[in-house]
């Protein structure tokens, strides 16, 4: 059985430049995520615009995005990305509650405090109830 990966498909768009949609097997173009794909691609800043006109595109067939992408964007191995963590939007939330800061304001807190400070932060606006 194939397992449809998404390393498979970004792999192909950035590297290989492997055209895994033209093939026999159908499921490749049916299991494309082209949300995931844009959102991957979009850590990277010689593949952003590419990535965004797709997101202003999203109306085309899978198979339409997937060749834009595969023509586009050229050939370089991308690896990793930040992708933010849900532990940092809530620490965020707790930064922009306490001092009542913006979200740009909160992020240059939140880069500046160390986690003994932001546990004080927490504690101090904690309103009780049930823990988890």
């Amino acid at each position: 059985m194939i397992e449809y990966k998404l390393s498979d498909y970004l792999n192909a768009l950035n590297w290989t430049k492997v055209n895994l949609l033209d093939g026999d097997d159908l499921t490749w173009e049916k299991k494309y995520p082209p949300y995931v794909i844009n959102r991957c691609l979009s850590q990277h800043v010689d593949a952003i615009m590419m990535a965004n006109e797709m997101n202003f595109h999203h109306g085309l067939t899978k198979r339409l995005q997937f060749h834009f992408l595969l023509n586009s964007i050229r050939k370089r191995k991308r690896f990793g990305g930040k992708w933010t963590t849900t532990t940092k939007s809530k620490n965020l939330e707790y930064v922009k509650e306490y001092y009542g800061y913006s979200n740009a304001k909160a992020k240059v807190a939140l880069d500046i405090l160390d986690k003994k400070q932001l546990n004080l932060i927490k504690e101090k606006l904690d309103k009780g109830g049930r823990k988890k």
